[in-house]
């Protein structure tokens, strides 16, 4: 073994005693990792800026053909839309599928507040609770359980969250059904169909279709309440206008056809009391 390997091995001992004794300094060392770490992560988020810009191909006004990564941009948004499911970006995932798990609307609140706000105290709170100098993930074990427990458990959500299917997917087949079991005039199919293809039984149930979401009620039966048709437009224009307090969204931005079309399946829809 030669002077030089020895000389190596002593410094890089004494280097190990003194940062066991005294710690390492912020300046340079720690400074000089951060630093690298964040000129790595920018230069793969520009990376993969480059790819999506330069891999997609623009083909006119409107669209484009989707690169490696997607699209530069598609058609504009159409606000009249009844086919259009919205879903989250993939990081919210998991928030998406706790809505699922607290649908009720006295806990809700849970889902979006409770649970996330409980998860962040307490990685806040790890490094005060557990302050040690052993950085060896088996002598942590608290620390080890808790990141692991964490990373299953966003991992799963994120995953259900991701091949969750809407509630009332494929309820365009089910139109037929509806027209003869409860009798609907031909005049309501055109709505009945608007209604599937409108993701309304994401927070409606409609013959054990769907699911109820902050209390929305069950519309199978709504025509006995003989609101009438133009209290039923009026009610999609402006939910909250017509029930104060109501979380339902307005659909003001539906052509007047539709929302005329709609208002008469909901009138014609009298549950099986009146079916024939």
């Amino acid at each position: 073994m030669s002077r030089a390997q020895d000389e190596r091995r002593a410094a890089f001992q004494r280097y190990k005693e003194d940062v066991q004794q005294r710690g390492k300094q912020f300046h340079p060392y720690a400074m000089f990792h951060d630093t690298v770490m964040s000129l790595v992560v920018v230069s793969v988020i520009v990376g993969l800026a480059c790819i999506w810009y330069f891999t997609a191909e623009n083909v006119g006004e409107g669209a484009s053909k989707p690169g490696w990564l997607g699209v530069l941009y598609e058609d504009k948004a159409d606000p009249g839309t009844t086919s259009f499911v919205p879903r989250p970006d993939w990081y919210f995932y998991f928030l998406f599928y706790l809505l699922r798990i607290f649908k009720w609307p006295d806990t809700v609140v849970l889902g979006t507040v409770g649970i996330p706000t409980i998860l962040l105290i307490i990685g806040l709170a790890l490094p005060f609770l557990d302050r040690r100098m052993e950085r060896r993930p088996l002598r942590r074990p608290v620390a080890m359980i808790t990141l692991v427990l964490t990373a299953i458990a966003m991992g799963v959500l994120t995953y259900k969250g991701a091949t969750a299917e809407e509630a009332g997917a494929g309820a365009i087949q089910k139109v037929p059904v509806w027209m003869q079991k409860f009798n609907l005039p031909q005049n309501a199919r055109a709505g009945a169909e608007i209604f599937a293809e409108s993701a309304c039984l994401n927070c409606h149930v409609y013959d054990d279709e769907g699911s109820s979401q902050l209390g929305a009620p069950e519309l199978t039966e709504e025509g006995t309440r003989n609101r009438g048709i133009p209290w039923q437009i009026a009610h999609l224009k402006c939910p909250s206008c017509e029930t104060p307090g109501s979380p339902m969204p307005p659909f003001g931005n539906f052509p007047e056809d539709t929302l005329r079309q709609l208002a008469i399946f909901l009138e014609a829809s009298k549950g099986e009391s009146d079916g024939g």
